[in-house]
């Protein structure tokens, strides 16, 4: 046990304290010997600060420091001095004084790190989840998690403020397959059987609204068994609520609230609600997708009308098909090369384009090797349609609509990209309303919910459920953050009749409802009051506010793209016995 107990943290000490006796503890960041007299930068959670050992005020601590290196574990007595003028270290916020050892204590060792532990250590991303101990001792490491605390603290205290009561849903509850894959977990007591990891609290949610909980939120674990990329872990945290007695504009209302407050809290920034809102169609028809990155313009427009009386037989023969002629006028890009264009149209190829067309504006109209195949009138009409002026560059996809809408949405975001279209210290929120409530699968000949199977219909479109189910609007909203989609959330259905014809449409028969979702159906015959809910990425808005591109840097302990955990070794073998016990057998791979 040391003998020295740490009164004051690295970065707490500034010239009021000079001339107090204090004791630090914490990892040795660096270590200088300057003619004899040595110098360490102590560091903490909080921050750093210099310590002087010099042999002529305490030549025992400094005999001792001449054994210190890199991340040795220390207690250091000493008293405040205020650094000379010309010594002063404007970058750190202790940088007016140090600290003259009197005292040392080596409390640990260490080994030397197999990188340096500081804020722009050039590692591969598999060296630092291995010694990922290691890599959150890095400063800018613990300023993320200190951020995710700072947003889960302001979530807490807002929803507090507003009467919801925060329960816990469990983890081992029953696999109802929708969407992702569940994670199984064998039973040992009820051997043959299985419980599931929940991909949501969806259903448990509902019933605390059947239970009379009125507001209820979570800061939960989620589990998907689904391939992975940057932006997906197969266990991940949402921001999750629920309400009853409320219609979207209640849901949407308590969540632009938490954005302010979240703001607030973790970039000490001040934003206004109420955020922008899109419909879906408008969202698809200017953007290409539903969660469109509003930062900047450079909106779609669609030309198939065009088309249809030009000569260019590739657009021609797509509108007269029931495709789309769709394109966006890259401001300023006519300079592009015809190099740079060529390799626009390999980018769009990889989302289902065959080909990129083109025209570079001039005073004179447009010009490309199709420009030919249209008269003035109609160069006229598509210059007038896209507002375009000498200088553009406007780009089309022709093709049916899903490929037409993505290839676009996506080279949109890469020219923006590309040609410093986006301020990226701006955050731009928005919601996109008036989703469907189906989507055709072809595939499977059948009606698939957009959302999922417990979201309510448009009241106005309840004629329409059997006969054009395809028109009928959900009762849904996503929030989108810069292109993200942040969370997404509806009102829910809340009578058992209504949910009934949802199944029959989806094609889950009465035996497959009960089996899934029987004890939510059960609860719905017991007074379920009307209510809606939605849940927030947490991992994804920590990644967007700190600025960064992949959700594991806000994560204490992520999983690689093969879901693997590299710093336990997980997944692993298990023996035997642990097999026996839950009544398994394995098939060994091949």
């Amino acid at each position: 046990m040391s003998d020295l107990q740490r009164t004051h943290t690295c970065g707490q000490l500034r010239r009021a304290d000079a001339g107090s006796e204090v004791t630090l503890s914490g990892w040795v960041d660096t270590r200088r010997d300057h003619g004899g007299v040595i110098f360490i930068d102590l560091r903490d959670r909080y921050g750093k600060t210099q310590v002087v050992f010099n042999p002529e005020h305490n030549a025992e601590a400094h005999k001792e420091a001449s054994d210190l290196r890199s991340e040795y574990v220390i207690a250091v007595k000493g008293k405040v001095n205020e650094r000379p003028e010309d010594m002063i270290n404007p970058k750190l916020e202790t940088g007016e004084i140090e600290v003259m050892s009197d005292k040392l204590e080596i409390l640990n060792t260490s080994e030397t790190p197999p990188f340096e532990i500081t804020a722009d250590t050039d590692v591969s991303t598999e060296l630092r989840l291995k010694y990922r101990y290691l890599d959150l001792r890095r400063p800018v490491m613990q300023k993320y998690l200190t951020s995710r605390h700072r947003v889960c603290q302001a979530a807490r205290k807002y929803f507090d403020s507003n009467n919801f009561i925060e329960v816990e849903t469990p983890f081992l509850t029953k696999s109802t397959p929708e969407g992702a894959r569940d994670y199984l977990v064998p039973s040992r007591i009820n051997r043959g059987q299985f419980y599931a990891l929940p991909q949501s609290p969806q259903l448990f949610k509902q019933i605390l609204m059947v239970s009379g909980l009125d507001r209820y939120f979570q800061i939960v674990k989620c589990f998907r068994d689904e391939d992975l990329r940057a932006q997906r872990q197969p266990e991940f945290t949402q921001i999750d609520l629920e309400m009853s007695f409320v219609r979207e504009d209640d849901v949407i209302n308590i969540i632009e609230g938490l954005m302010v407050e979240v703001f607030k809290a973790v970039l000490g920034k001040e934003i206004t609600a109420p955020f922008k809102r899109l419909s879906y169609r408008d969202a698809m028809s200017l953007y290409g997708c539903d969660a469109p990155d509003l930062r900047f313009e450079m909106t779609i427009k669609e030309i198939t009308d065009i088309a249809k009386k030009s000569n260019f037989k590739v657009f021609k023969s797509v509108a007269e098909s029931g495709g789309q002629v769709r394109g966006i006028n890259a401001t300023g890009c006519a300079k592009l090369s015809r190099k740079e264009i060529d390799e626009l149209t390999t980018f769009v190829n990889q989302f289902g384009a065959k080909g990129l067309a083109w025209f570079k504006v001039d005073e004179n109209g447009l010009t490309s090797q199709i420009a030919k195949f249209f008269n003035a009138d109609l160069q006229s009409e598509i210059i007038k349609r896209f507002s375009a002026v000498p200088g553009d560059l406007l780009l089309f996809v022709a093709d049916k609509e899903s490929v037409v809408s993505q290839a676009l949405s996506q080279l949109r975001i890469n020219i923006a990209k590309t040609n410093g279209f986006i301020n990226e210290d701006e955050f731009n929120l928005s919601w996109v309303v008036d989703f469907p409530l189906f989507e055709y699968n072809e595939e499977m000949d059948r009606y698939d919910s957009l959302h999922h199977p417990f979201t309510s219909p448009h009241p106005d479109d309840l004629e329409f459920l059997e006969e054009r189910p395809l028109d009928v609007r959900a009762r849904a909203y996503d929030i989108v953050l810069n292109g993200v989609e942040l969370g997404g959330g509806s009102i829910r259905i809340h009578r058992q009749d209504v949910q009934k014809k949802i199944f029959n449409l989806l094609k889950i028969d009465e035996a497959t409802a009960q089996e899934r979702f029987g004890f939510l159906l059960e609860a719905l015959k017991y007074g379920a009051p009307p209510h809606g809910g939605i849940a927030l990425g947490l991992d994804r808005m920590v990644t967007i506010l700190l600025g960064l591109d992949d959700i594991r840097e806000v994560i204490a302990f992520p999983k690689t793209q093969k879901a693997a955990c590299l710093m336990v070794d997980a997944p692993s073998d298990v023996d035997e016995k642990q097999l026996k016990d839950l009544g398994l057998s394995l098939q060994k791979p091949d």
